[in-house]
């Protein structure tokens, strides 16, 4: 019992605590995916200052034309199949989405306390954050499949707290969309936020506050910022991870998948991008 309490204060620790898939044991496959028989995923890897980041690009090649980009951002446990298969889920929608590699080296953590040291590492050091975002945003805009007017992000749990806060960096980006996110930022919205933000949390989930959520909207509002902040019903922290349920019982952790909030949520998703571009 006392090492799951320190597993949750490590979580409510780091600002954009996540969980719901390490390394392997994201596979599932009763996950609803969509048809992506035309996707083409490539390896891609980039570079950040000195370190080596392997990241993953989808396209439907059959899709002809420029399209949009789409920044897809790992979980705490780092790029994994999970944020590969919500990349080709893009790409079958017609975008062009790169699921990005924020701790360099394709690392993935296995165990929360390597999770929650990758996150925070990362958050603590918000310069080389900026400068591994900005090499993956400039990947996907190298890509000759893409508008490089028309770039959005999404990320789950961590990342979706790095998109919000990248958007609130100043980054040129039409549309953020969050699921299961901190919204404890550390870089806050000033003047007026042009980024169309959508977050979608469980309602049951209990690393995000609800003092988290209430000083997220006052900071928007005072930003000018259009956005969307939904709570899902009876739905927990890593609610869209079909890998989540058995972590949760694994590691002692509040985490657990819910199919009708993940299908809801991605169904919004699809709609709040189509309607930002």
């Amino acid at each position: 019992m006392k090492t799951n309490i320190l597993y949750l204060v490590a979580f409510a620790a780091i600002l954009t605590s996540c969980a719901g898939g390490g390394e392997k044991k994201t596979e599932d496959t009763s996950q609803p995916l969509e048809v992506v028989k035309k996707v083409v995923g490539k390896e891609v890897s980039y570079k950040a200052d000195t370190t080596t980041m392997n990241g993953y690009i989808a396209n439907d090649e059959s899709i002809s034309g420029k399209k949009p980009g789409i920044l897809v951002i790992h979980e705490w446990w780092g790029h994994n199949d999970y944020t590969r298969k919500r990349a080709d889920m893009l790409a079958a929608l017609g975008y062009v989405a790169i699921a990005v590699d924020m701790y360099g080296n394709g690392k993935q953590a296995a165990h929360p306390e390597d999770a929650g040291k990758f996150a925070g590492q990362v958050f603590s050091n918000m310069e080389g954050a900026k400068a591994r975002f900005e090499a993956a945003l400039s990947t996907l805009k190298s890509n000759p499949n893409v508008d490089t007017s028309k770039i959005a992000a999404i990320g789950y749990c961590f990342g979706g707290s790095v998109a919000l806060t990248m958007a609130n960096a100043g980054y040129d980006l039409d549309a953020v969309a969050a699921f299961h996110s901190g919204v404890q930022l550390p870089i806050q919205p000033t003047g007026n936020l042009t980024t169309r933000v959508l977050v979608q949390n469980g309602a049951e989930d209990p690393m995000v506050s609800e003092e988290s959520v209430i000083n997220f909207k006052v900071s928007m509002e005072a930003a000018n910022a259009t956005y969307e902040y939904i709570s899902y019903p009876k739905a927990m922290h890593a609610y869209t991870n079909p890998g989540a349920t058995a972590l949760g019982e694994e590691f002692g952790l509040p985490l657990a998948y819910n199919k009708e909030a993940d299908e809801k949520s991605w169904s919004k998703m699809k709609s709040f991008l189509a309607a930002s571009f």
